[in-house]
């Protein structure tokens, strides 16, 4: 079957566009189908075809790094049949990476192929302003635009009280849209709706934030089952465990998450200057391009700090982050280079082996 006869109208809901023709062609050729990546689980895939829902098992070979396993968004090249194998995914646009919650130095990708990354936080609690310094610099990582959504607005009967919340939030996030949304009242849905209805969009935030009643709220159905939070902390309880890729009434597709406890940065140098973009611009005014911003003369940071500019717990929190990127940075390269001296050995094992073997014939 080649490429061009291939229907991928029916994938188009769903983001196939000019340039996903393009990367398929290849595949195409060999006989393979395209299709979204639904849901991942337990290494079994959901993937929407042309020709409907199919599930397959992955055949990528061995693959060391798991940033480039499968995941909800993923374009991938399939085989036919009873039993279809995924053969190869189509390179990514944008994709959703932490550092995974083990002690080994590897990323897990959330969710790839997304244009808008919606932050999900709720107004029952206090802002926790480092955690979500923390998801944007990862949002902004990721290639996707960050949207913050204050979840539970109508919670907040004072509107002075709830300005101040959106004041606060916008401070935290420079350059990024917030908005105030009630799944109860239906307050901010109808610009939330607008604005996902152009392209893919994932829904991070803790359990607790209203991001399964949100997306419930959005699909209009019962896509996630949801409990009642906790009143005494605001801390949900459901059972999104996997993440699942959803078509939007109004257009566009949502990727639904769990709710996230641990959130270790992965490669986000790009997002924490995104963030801290402040920082970044008194940082270029430093006397010295290797400022530490410690007790260096001339620092314009330290000068802000002074100054009132800028504020003390966001240099620390940009400080802690910096540090932790740094860190993860550093150990990612000390596994990749392990990794590289182990396939070496491997191959020079069986170079040995080939060699007497070969002495053994003559």
């Amino acid at each position: 079957m080649s490429s061009s006869a291939v229907s991928t109208r029916p994938l188009e809901p769903y983001g196939w566009d000019a340039s996903l023709t393009d990367a398929f062609a290849p595949y195409g050729d060999e006989g393979l189908i395209p299709g979204r990546i639904v849901r991942v689980d337990r290494g079994a895939c959901d993937v929407l075809t042309a020709d409907g829902p199919v599930r397959a098992e992955t055949a990528l070979g061995p693959e060391p790094d798991p940033t480039k396993l499968p995941t909800a968004g993923d374009w991938a090249a399939l085989t036919t049949g009873p039993k279809p194998e995924i053969r190869a995914l189509l390179p990514r646009r944008t994709a959703f990476v932490r550092s995974a919650s083990s002690k080994q130095s590897v990323g897990q990708v959330l969710a790839a192929n997304v244009d808008h990354a919606v932050i999900a936080v709720s107004l029952a609690t206090d802002l926790n302003a480092a955690r979500l310094e923390r998801l944007l610099s990862l949002a902004w990582a990721s290639g996707a635009q960050p949207l913050l959504v204050l979840t539970k607005c109508d919670l907040i009967e004072d509107p002075a009280v709830l300005a101040h919340y959106l004041e606060d939030a916008r401070s935290t996030a420079p350059g990024v849209e917030v908005l105030a949304v009630s799944s109860a009242t239906g307050e901010g849905l109808d610009v939330l709706r607008a604005i996902l209805a152009d392209g893919t969009s994932v829904l991070l935030g803790q359990s607790g934030a209203g991001k399964s009643t949100l997306a419930n709220t959005l699909l209009g159905e019962e896509a996630q089952e949801v409990r009642a939070a906790r009143d005494s902390d605001g801390k949900g309880r459901h059972t999104t465990t996997t993440r699942d890729l959803l078509p939007l009434p109004g257009g566009g597709v949502l990727i639904d998450t769990p709710g996230l406890r641990g959130v270790g940065l992965w490669e986000a140098e790009s997002g924490l200057a995104q963030v801290f973009a402040e920082i970044e611009e008194f940082a270029s005014r430093c006397r010295f391009d290797d400022c530490t911003h410690d007790v260096e003369p001339g620092c314009a940071v330290l000068a802000a700090l002074e100054s009132g500019e800028l504020s003390e717990r966001r240099l620390d929190s940009y400080r802690k982050l910096q540090r932790e990127n740094a860190h993860i940075a550093a150990r990612t390269d000390a596994r990749l280079r392990a990794e590289k001296r182990r396939v070496w050995r491997i191959r020079a094992g069986e170079g040995r082996a080939a060699r007497r073997l070969k002495g053994m014939d003559h």
